[in-house]
């Protein structure tokens, strides 16, 4: 524990502070610089997975357009709403050129972009688990480490033969940093889990729509090639 005299700027403390308090510090530094990159990597794969949707939709929904051309202008493992056509556009013209009855080539294309959308789902949510355990277990870390550091500053006082607060308040200070290094960990983290999560569940939604008016339009055309 550092001596009542010690200068108890933040630096001081931490490196004054016993081993076992450091050793919580920097776990949950660790934590909250994991944390960060995870914010940044992941802000990055939602923003172009939003920019993805809006350019296809608007390609898709234009008058005109022709999905045979659109479907070869799309790469084959491309992410996002642009891969969930590819795979029911491919379905369908497999299954359709096999004479194969209607209802069964629509819940072909149906579970093929099912499975895709799973993928994305899989893609999109993937490490946000990482961020709401950051967020949900760092401040207890912090809180451990504090609640050892004030342990430790109170079993230092009662060796002293005069107790007063400037003896124990180095401790205590030290103690409280990990606390403050818990929240700062953690609350970034939640922040970024329930904005991911709630970007995520939209975009899944968005999915699942427009492969229910692609359905809606596969099967329109599959009609009209058999009646004609």
């Amino acid at each position: 524990m550092p001596t009542t005299g010690h200068t108890m700027t933040p630096w001081a403390l931490i490196t004054d502070a016993s081993l076992l308090v450091q050793l919580v510090m920097l776990i949950l530094v660790l934590a909250s610089l994991a944390s960060w990159f995870l914010i940044v990597q992941r802000s990055g794969l939602m923003g172009t997975a939003r920019r993805s949707l809006a350019r296809f939709e608007n390609s898709f929904w234009t008058k005109g357009t022709d999905l045979g051309q659109l479907y070869r202008t799309q790469e084959t493992e491309s992410p996002g709403v642009e891969g969930i056509f590819h795979v029911g556009y491919r379905e369908f013209a497999q299954l359709s050129h096999q004479e194969t009855e209607p209802d069964a080539v629509m819940e072909g294309v149906q579970r093929a972009m099912r499975i895709a959308i799973a993928r994305e789902e899989e893609r999109l949510e993937k490490h946000l688990p990482f961020l709401a355990t950051v967020g949900s277990v760092s401040p207890y870390i912090g809180l451990f480490g504090t609640v050892w550091g004030i342990m430790n500053a109170f079993i230092g006082l009662s060796q002293t033969e005069q107790a007063t607060l400037a003896t124990v308040a180095p401790g205590i200070a030290e103690a409280l940093i990990a606390t403050a290094i818990g929240l700062f960990a953690a609350i970034p983290a939640v922040i970024a889990y329930n904005r991911f999560a709630a970007c995520s569940e939209g975009l899944i939604n968005s999915y699942y729509t427009f492969a229910e008016e692609f359905s809606t339009i596969l099967h329109r055309r599959l009609h009209n090639r058999k009646g004609s």
